[in-house]
């Protein structure tokens, strides 16, 4: 009878056996390696290069100790022809690898705030996530061609995290009706406390950035990028969960980037020379005086301005300097216009082009005023002098020298 039961209580043994090995496998930890995955956001500094802010991921190896940032927002200065590459947008920006430490180290002695969200990954997403940053530290994977808006190291983050996650990953957008901003005005919100170097941008990028951004594109910027962390969750792995697991403040700095330039920027400027060009236009029509020499300087800037915004259109790879309708104000031929005023102010050819360059400028603020460009508003004034200055001396031009009154 005992012998009949013997294989069945064996059975029974290896079953239990098998089960409670399962369980206890179950309760060790993984022997794969383990890794805390963070987004790091770092505050804009005050240098232009700064001003937007940055991002980089943060991965600690909770079995080594190891503390590394992937940082997707580095360049090699060493590249032949750095700075013509970089002017021209042919110069590779690069994922860098250092450690944590130094990556901080910057931050801290600039006093620049840093945040991290720790991120909310199974084991087996967190290591998927490391695979791919260490396949593009490959030597023949790092380098990749930078824009400002579309591939930096923002939108590169956005990319790894949607092609690892894949449908696990739920950004839960707001309605894109909510915040309608075009990349410009995107911008304007960091340059706003340097009022020259927004001047700049706004001169240098054309119609192309006034579209509207949609939620998605908006992360090229890092805030942008950390507030869509903030709200995004993983679903597909049980039930749905944050994204970010836990918000640490690395560094809280108080508020350095106080407005400067009070004064001396581009609006107090250039309105005072409006002023100045009216009144010295009013005095040479009282005292029948040109004051070529004003419209010879004038003419020259923005030839000179026209010669850069050319080059930017046609002979670089920067998407978002095409279309750049300022050239219809800041036109190249003004330069022309500035050498025949000093040479042959009385020959026909210069009345043409005095024409010319108050119908461009009459263009400019058409072209504003319908918003197929948003211009910045500094420039005002200086459309104000160019149609003044042309008015008068086109229709002045051979009657004051004909009375030998013309300087």
């Amino acid at each position: 009878m005992h012998l009949a039961f013997y294989p069945l209580a064996l059975l029974k043994n290896i079953l239990f056996s098998i089960i409670l090995f399962l369980l206890m496998t179950a309760a060790l930890p993984s022997q794969a390696q383990q890794y805390q995955v963070s987004l790091l956001t770092c505050d804009p500094g005050d240098e232009l290069y700064s001003t937007f802010g940055h991002s980089a991921i943060r991965v600690r190896d909770q079995g080594s100790g190891q503390d590394l940032v992937f940082n997707y927002g580095t360049f090699d200065f060493n590249t032949p022809f750095f700075y013509v590459k970089f002017v021209r947008r042919t110069l590779d920006y690069q994922l860098s690898l250092t450690t944590t430490e130094n990556f901080l180290y910057e931050y801290n002695y600039f006093q620049r705030n840093v945040r991290e969200q720790e991120l909310n990954l199974s084991d087996q997403q967190s290591r998927a996530l490391v695979a791919f940053l260490k396949e593009n530290y490959r030597p023949e994977n790092r380098k990749y061609r930078y824009d400002f808006f579309f591939d930096n190291c923002s939108t590169r983050i956005r990319e790894m995290m949607e092609e690892v996650l894949g449908s696990s990953l739920k950004w839960n957008l707001p309605e894109e009706g909510e915040s309608q901003k075009s990349f410009r005005n995107l911008i304007d919100e960091y340059v706003y406390p340097l009022p020259w170097s927004d001047l700049g941008i706004d001169l240098a990028l054309g119609a192309v950035i006034d579209r509207r951004a949609n939620e998605k594109e908006k992360m090229f910027l890092p805030d942008y990028l950390e507030a869509a962390f903030q709200r995004a969750s993983i679903i597909g792995d049980g039930p749905e969960r944050p994204l970010v697991r836990q918000n640490n403040t690395i560094y809280d700095f108080p508020d350095a980037r106080a407005q400067s330039w009070i004064f001396f920027n581009p609006y107090v400027v250039f309105w005072s020379l409006a002023i100045a060009a009216g009144l010295l236009t009013f005095l040479g029509f009282k005292k029948k005086r040109l004051y070529i020499g004003i419209d010879i300087g004038l003419f020259t800037a923005l030839g000179l301005l026209g010669l850069l915004l050319l080059f930017l259109w046609f002979f670089t790879e920067h998407s978002q300097t095409k279309n750049n309708w300022n050239i219809f104000w800041a036109f190249p031929l003004h330069l022309f216009l500035a050498i025949k005023l000093g040479l042959q102010p009385l020959q026909g050819m210069v009345r043409k082009l005095l024409l010319g360059a108050m119908i461009l400028a009459d263009l400019a603020l058409v072209i504003w005023i319908l918003n197929f460009q948003s211009f910045h508003p500094s420039i005002l004034p200086l459309l104000l002098i160019i149609i003044l200055r042309t008015n008068f001396l086109y229709y002045n031009l051979n009657i004051f020298n004909r009375f030998g009154k013309s300087t």
